[in-house]
């Protein structure tokens, strides 16, 4: 029974991934778009789906997976996070600087740019996070707490970006993937409890 419930759960989270990934490759909304103008949405869908995947890890949600070892593949994927985050901001650059300007100046008329940048800023910073903890110049209950509260935004920022977008994502399947990565973010915090640390240094 345990290894049938671990293939299910495997499966599960394939199909999580795959479909809204799938659908919007496929999306009719792409024909005659630039190839660069694809690349920049489908990156933006594979961020939302590594933002379900991360507090699976970070939990050790997923079988087979110890913590220590999902912790690593944690931060490998934290890394494919931010480079998907580039490709998306890099290849929208590309196809239309003043409305990439507009976004980081928060003058852009479209109210999910907002949101976007915010995240943006968000994974840049825990980025930075992830390399001075390497470095050990940042003590790990510190680092946690801060952490923990990049993540939030982050899945936040990135989840009301994505749903007040209408593109080629399709709108089921957009809301599934964004309701599991709230709950697997809400779930890791809750038992992982982070917010302790600060009651112990109060008390």
């Amino acid at each position: 029974m345990g290894g049938v419930r671990a293939a299910l759960i495997w499966l599960a989270l394939a199909g999580a991934v795959a479909i809204p990934i799938t659908v919007a490759a496929t999306s009719p909304l792409l024909a005659w778009r630039d190839p660069v103008y694809i690349a920049a949405g489908l990156a933006g869908v594979v961020a939302l789906a590594l933002l379900l995947i991360q507090p699976l890890l970070a939990g050790g949600y997923l079988p087979g997976l110890p913590i220590p070892r999902g912790r690593r593949l944690h931060g490998l994927i934290g890394a494919g996070l931010l480079g998907a985050v580039i490709v998306h901001v890099g290849a929208l650059w590309i196809t239309s600087p003043p409305d990439v300007v507009d976004a980081l100046l928060f003058v852009s008329p479209t109210p999910f740019s907002v949101w976007g940048v915010i995240a943006m800023w968000a994974v840049f910073a825990a980025a930075l996070l992830a390399v001075l903890r390497k470095k050990r110049r940042i003590r790990l209950p510190l680092w946690r707490v801060l952490h923990t509260g990049l993540a939030v935004v982050i899945v936040a920022g990135s989840v009301i970006h994505a749903l007040l977008i209408e593109g080629t994502m399709g709108t089921v399947s957009k809301i599934a993937l964004c309701g599991l990565a709230l709950a697997a973010t809400a779930k890791v915090i809750a038992d992982l409890r982070v917010w302790t640390v600060l009651t112990r240094r109060r008390a």
